[in-house]
C-alpha cells in the first residue's frame, strides 16, 4: 500500500506513535508518505520506502494567523496525485481530521477518492478536544473519517461520552519496538550517575501541569528520605522553570538532574530502577510502556487509560491522582531488594504484549477494510 501519514512531528506521544508505525510499515514493504511542517523527530535515518513532505505556509500580510490547516490539506492533495496514495492516515484529530476531509472532498470533485483513518491519541479529545471553539470540528471530523481508532478503551468511553460519535470507534492500543527499547549494559552510566548504589528513579514527558512533575518531584523527597536515591527528569515544557524552582526550595537539586529532550531515551531507561508517571490525565501512557520494555517497574496514577498497561502489584503500583503518600509507599516496596527483580521482570513480560509486530498487522487489517468499504460505498 502506498500510505499517507499526517501527524505532529514532535516529542509527543501522537508524533512518537505516528513515526513508529510509519517506520514498522515501511520495513514491511509499504510506502509510506509522512506530511507534516517538519522532519519528524524519530525520522532520523534512510529508508527506501519512506518519504517526507513538508508543509510550508505562504506568508501574506493579509493572514494574521499562518493557515496551516489550509496548506495542509493542499500538500495533502497534491502529494495524494503525486504518490498515488492508497489512504491518509491521521494522527490527533485538530487539525489532521479536519485537514483530511478538506483533501477528500477536493480529490473526490476532481473524479479520484481516497479514505481516511483518524487516530485519537488523548489530549485531542479530553483537552483541546473540549474547547467551545474546537469542539464541533472535532465532533464532524470523527463523524466524517472513513474509520477512527484511539489508543485506549478509556479513551473511546471519553470520546462516545463527550462528543455524539455515529462512527465505531476501534482500540488499538499503542506499541513499541522491543528491539529498540530493551534493556541494554550501560552500567558505566549507572555508576557515574548513582555513584555509591543509589535507586535511580526516572520520569520523561513534555513538562505541562497535566503530567504534575511536582508531584514527581516531591514523591522522590520523600523516598530519598528513606533510603539513597537519585531522579533524572527526561523532557522539557512550560513547566521545567517552576520544577527547577522546586527543587531549589527542597535543597534536592544535587540529586536530581534535568536531561532535556533526549532521542536515545532507552539508553536512561536501562538503568532506571523505577518509573514515575503521575498524570492528571493519560489516554495510554506510552512513556511507562517504554520504560516497562526496558524492565523499569512504574509507579502510575490511575488516570485514563495508564492501568490498561500498568497492572497494579504486578508490573508496579497505581494510585489515586495527587496521593503522593500512596506512592511512597509503593515506591518502597518496589524499590526493596527482595522484589525489584520481580518487578522489573513482569514489567518486560507486560510490555511484550505491546511489541509491534502484534499491533501493527491489525492497522494493516483497518487499512484493507476501509479502502474496500470507500470503494464499496462511493
Amino acid at each position: 500500500m502506498n500510505i499517507g501519514i499526517v501527524c505532529y512531528p514532535t516529542f509527543g506521544g501522537s508524533g512518537v506513535v505516528a513515526t513508529e508505525l510509519g517506520i514498522g510499515l515501511a520495513k514491511k514493504g509499504h510506502k509510506v508518505h509522512f506530511i507534516t511542517y517538519s522532519q519528524p523527530s524519530r525520522l532520523d535515518f534512510f529508508n527506501e520506502n519512506i518519504f517526507y513532505h513538508e508543509v510550508s505556509i505562504p506568508a501574506y500580510p493579509l493572514f494574521q494567523y499562518p493557515p496551516y490547516e489550509l496548506a495542509l490539506s493542499g500538500t495533502m492533495v497534491s502529494t495524494a496525485q503525486y504518490a498515488e496514495l492508497d489512504l491518509f492516515h491521521v494522527h490527533y484529530a485538530i487539525p489532521h481530521a479536519s485537514a483530511a476531509y478538506l483533501a477528500q472532498k477536493i480529490m473526490e470533485d476532481s473524479g479520484v477518492g481516497i479514505p481516511f483513518v483518524t487516530t485519537l491519541h488523548g489530549t485531542d479529545i479530553t483537552l483541546v478536544g473540549k474547547d467551545a471553539g474546537f469542539s464541533p470540528v472535532v465532533e464532524f471530523s470523527i463523524n466524517h473519517s472513513d474509520m477512527v481508532t484511539c489508543v485506549s478503551e478509556d479513551l473511546k468511553r471519553e470520546t462516545n461520552e463527550f462528543f455524539d460519535i455515529r462512527k465505531n470507534i476501534k482500540v488499538i492500543p499503542n506499541f513499541i519496538d522491543p528491539q529498540k527499547f530493551q534493556k541494554q549494559k550501560k552500567d558505566h552510566f549507572k555508576k557515574a550517575i548513582c555513584p555509591n548504589g543509589e535507586k535511580l528513579l526516572v520520569h520523561t514527558s513534555n513538562f505541562r501541569k497535566v503530567k504534575r512533575v511536582e508531584d514527581v518531584v516531591m514523591l522522590f523527597e520523600k523516598i530519598r528520605e528513606k533510603i539513597p536515591a537519585k531522579l533524572l527528569l527526561a523532557g522539557d515544557g512550560p513547566e521545567r522553570q517552576n520544577i527547577e524552582s522546586k527543587c531549589r526550595e527542597l535543597k534536592s537539586c544535587e540529586d536530581i538532574r534535568f536531561l532535556g529532550k533526549m532521542e536515545a531515551i532507552e539508553e536512561i531507561l536501562s538503568v532506571s530502577d523505577l518509573f514515575i508517571l503521575p498524570s492528571e490525565k493519560e489516554s495510554f501512557g506510552l512513556a511507562a510502556l517504554e520504560a516497562m520494555a526496558c524492565e523499569v517497574p512504574v509507579i502510575s496514577s490511575n488516570a485514563g487509560g495508564i492501568p490498561e498497561l500498568n497492572v497494579n502489584g504486578v508490573t508496579g503500583f497505581l494510585s489515586d491522582v495527587g496521593d503522593i503518600d500512596d506512592m511512597l509507599q509503593n515506591s518502597l516496596i518496589i524499590l526493596d531488594d527482595e522484589n525489584l527483580e520481580g518487578f522489573k521482570k513482569r514489567a518486560k513480560e507486560r510490555a511484550l504484549e505491546f511489541d509491534i509486530d502484534r499491533i501493527l498487522p491489525r492497522y494493516e487489517q483497518a487499512y484493507f477494510e476501509v479502502i474496500e468499504s470507500y470503494k464499496k460505498n462511493r
